[in-house]
């Protein structure tokens, strides 16, 4: 059954797709955007990267175990972010 979620901040568009039953290349796939901005100092033209979801698994564990969770909740509070 397919399964599709997206989700966005002011910088950045997420989006993971999963499909499982199908056994095709690119049935899973996490992504990865920049949202352009003329407004921001941050700003870049818009990028994508698109990984699998077992590697976006690697990505989201390697985050977990770098980011102790007082930095993630400091992270979430800054209004940048969201």
């Amino acid at each position: 059954m397919p399964y599709t979620k997206n989700q966005s901040t002011k910088r950045f568009s997420f989006g993971i797709t999963t499909n499982d039953t199908s056994h095709k290349a690119g049935a899973n796939v996490v992504t990865i955007a920049t949202n352009a901005s003329d407004s921001s100092y941050y700003s870049t033209p818009t990028t994508q990267l698109s990984m699998t979801v077992k590697e976006a698994r690697v990505l989201q564990s390697f985050l977990n175990d770098s980011m102790p969770a007082r930095v993630a909740a400091e992270l979430e509070s800054d209004s940048s972010v969201g």
